[in-house]
């Protein structure tokens, strides 16, 4: 006798065998031990949640002989012969292959006509949302009017693409991701039966990649069964390519150092290996996302899959990233998900970590912000010295007119260290420089009329010398946003300038004699050096 696969060989034969849809199986069988029959049902949900096989289930139920309690009893010659896929008047279409009009029309035909055998002749239509748009036309005539011989049960993994028409006149049951404690408990039954030696662990691992969806599990206990009898984690990790969980705690661990050498050498070994890099990323995507619940959830119970090992690692390897920066790296893992889907696997996942170990070149938010807050807590040195003596401007001190990009923040990248102006110049000096005194109200005007250039001259003087206005600020944003190639933040100040002081001045930045660089004062010194480092 042929081998029979795991999910074929116990794949439920009565509602009571299901697992994990205890909502779906609960309803039917009062429906069914009620006489309460309908003309069509829509069974929607992810793959090998059991959509097919509580078709089949119904199917010999409406039609049993002796059933119990709303399921077929399976010994009568009805429930044997559909078991056994003798009887003429069960049909299982596929809508992948049979999508067409004329294969609806040829069902419109044979409905017409009695059932052979059973009470009932039972459509079963799998990945109806395959049908075209003739296709569902000719049947919802069917269902519209159907013979009450006829039951239709139509299943569906993508119910959103079935038109409204089609969905109104069915009884839809919503198939849920099985949960993984179940999966576990099934896993564990068959591997029983089958003397297999399955390790909790394992069984978890192959709960945790079936991703609810109990055909999967078997299908991958059927394969490590193929390699060994005695089923580990490192055997369900080997069998179906997977990185392993202390590799992905030793990546995230590289990622989080910055060691970007080290993990692509890691990815080259994972490589060589067989491990494949779409799985790769998904499970590291993954990973991130059990370190993200780990941060958020407090409480003992966390939705997430994972040995007590296992569980002890995350809320360890947790404690050294903050939510921000998990959420920037989960958002860089999903791009590079949807661009591996054509690209080449190894160069997106290698690209993925370089931009993953190196936060400077995401153009993410998170890791601007992280940029901005490491430029303002460098460390600066105060200098004290002599008031300064301004010096006098020369037309090259004057902003360039060169235009500015449009953006709604300045980008970490744009900023640029610019000597920090030393103490601000006296009232009146002899060179014809003047402070403006107004200078609040204008940085008042400033604040409705253009806020972002507001905010970098919030602690910042100005000065007039001749048809010039001279700024004197400490924020290196200032020169980045006026010597840009749109003039809306200059003119901007000019236009503030001349509602409060009625003249239109020229801009400059304003510049301040430094202090003498030589001193026998070794903190002083000392300060300098760090000065010096900073703007490094």
């Amino acid at each position: 006798m042929a081998y029979q696969a795991l999910y074929r060989k116990y794949r439920p034969t009565t509602f009571s065998d299901v697992v994990g849809q205890n909502h779906i199986t609960t309803t039917l069988k009062n429906e069914l031990d009620c006489g309460k029959i309908v003309h069509a049902y829509l069974f929607t949900g992810t793959r090998g949640t059991g959509k097919t096989t509580c078709a089949k289930i119904l199917a010999k139920a409406v039609n049993c002989l002796n059933p119990i309690n709303g399921d077929p009893c399976g010994e009568c010659e009805i429930c044997r012969s559909i078991a056994l896929d003798e009887i003429s008047d069960i049909v299982e279409m596929d809508a992948a292959s049979n999508n067409g009009v004329d294969d609806i029309r040829e069902l419109r035909e044979q409905v017409n006509f009695t059932p052979a055998t059973c009470k009932y002749r039972v459509y079963i239509i799998d990945e109806v949302h395959m049908l075209s748009g003739a296709a569902f036309n000719a049947l919802l005539k069917t269902l519209e009017e159907p013979p009450e011989h006829v039951v239709f049960i139509l299943a569906t993994t993508e119910v959103h693409k079935l038109p409204a028409t089609i969905l109104s006149r069915c009884q839809r049951f919503d198939f849920r991701r099985i949960d993984s404690g179940d999966i576990v408990a099934r896993l564990k039954y068959v591997a029983n039966n089958e003397g297999l030696d399955l390790t909790d662990d394992a069984a978890t691992l192959i709960a945790s990649a079936a991703d609810g969806g109990m055909r999967d599990a078997l299908s991958i206990l059927d394969l490590c069964a193929s390699h060994n009898t005695s089923i580990t984690e490192d055997t369900v990790a080997n069998v179906c390519s997977m990185a392993g969980g202390d590799y992905l705690i030793k990546l995230s661990d590289l990622i989080k150092s910055h060691s970007t050498e080290e993990a692509l050498m890691l990815v080259d070994e994972l490589h060589n290996s067989s491990v494949d890099m779409l799985r790769l990323l998904s499970e590291l995507t993954s990973h991130f996302r059990d370190l993200m619940i780990v941060k958020v959830v407090k409480g003992e119970s966390k939705p997430i899959v994972c040995s007590s090992a296992k569980m002890k690692a995350l809320e360890l390897q947790s404690q050294s990233f903050d939510i921000k920066e998990i959420m920037s790296i989960l958002s860089v893992l999903q791009s590079s998900a949807t661009a591996m889907q054509n690209g080449n696997r190894r160069c997106e996942m290698e690209m993925a970590l370089i931009r993953l170990c190196n936060p400077e070149i995401r153009q993410d938010l998170a890791s601007l912000e992280r940029r901005i807050a490491s430029l303002e807590s460098r460390p600066t040195a105060v200098i004290e010295s002599q008031a300064p003596k301004p010096t006098e401007t020369t037309q090259e001190d004057e902003v360039e007119e060169i235009p500015l990009p449009e953006y709604d923040e300045v980008p970490a990248e744009m900023i640029e260290e610019i000597p920090s102006p030393t103490e601000s110049a006296p009232t009146t000096t002899s060179d014809g420089i003047t402070p403006v005194a107004q200078w609040s109200e204008i940085i008042g005007i400033l604040r409705k009329t253009c806020p972002i250039i507001a905010g970098v001259l919030g602690d910042s003087k100005a000065y007039i010398q001749g048809d010039r206005l001279l700024i004197d600020t400490n924020n290196s944003q200032f020169r980045t946003l006026v010597n840009g190639n749109n003039a809306v933040y200059r003119d901007s100040i000019r236009k503030a300038a001349q509602t409060v002081l009625g003249q239109v001045y020229k801009l400059g930045p304003y510049h301040a004699k430094q202090a003498e660089e030589k001193t026998d004062d070794p903190l002083l010194g000392f300060a300098q050096k760090l000065k010096q480092l900073e703007n490094n």
